[in-house]
């Protein structure tokens, strides 16, 4: 145990070993019992806090504050047709969000996608792989 290390205990726990960390106590009574005078000046200043603290008292209030905090308080507005709805109306963007993009990519894809005249290939569900990077390689590449 080192004298600042001791202090270091004394100023966040104060005087009382009781409340010292467990695994350090029996080292700092110790030294407190060794007659450090570093250590004793640290405990005496610490009980000196603790005596400070310990006289200090909150007066409990009055039930005459407490009516008159009660009293002054804002009245809860009351609940009207329009105030409350507001998750509806969050509700109602979400699902009007999303139909409108449902809309937009019907309108794209049937602007985009090609028009087949061709009846005996199954229409545009059966279009060419050509495009993607599942077709137009060649037949072997792996002599490449």
């Amino acid at each position: 145990m080192t004298p600042e290390r001791f202090r270091h205990i004394t100023e966040a726990y104060g005087a009382s070993p009781e409340r010292w960390p467990a695994h350090e106590r029996d080292a700092a009574l110790a030294f407190v019992a060794a007659g450090d005078p570093q250590a004793l000046a640290a405990l005496a200043e610490a009980r000196a806090l603790d005596a400070m603290l310990d006289a200090h008292a909150v007066a409990v209030p009055s039930p005459e504050l407490a009516r008159r905090i009660v009293e002054s308080a804002p009245a809860r507005p009351a609940r009207t047709l329009w105030r409350r709805p507001r998750i509806w109306f969050s509700g109602a963007g979400f699902i009007g969000a999303g139909a409108a993009g449902v809309a937009a990519g019907a309108l794209l894809v049937s602007l985009l996608a090609p028009a087949s005249n061709d009846g005996a290939h199954g229409g545009w569900f059966e279009q060419s792989y050509s495009g993607t990077a599942f077709g137009g390689a060649p037949s072997d590449w792996s002599d490449q």
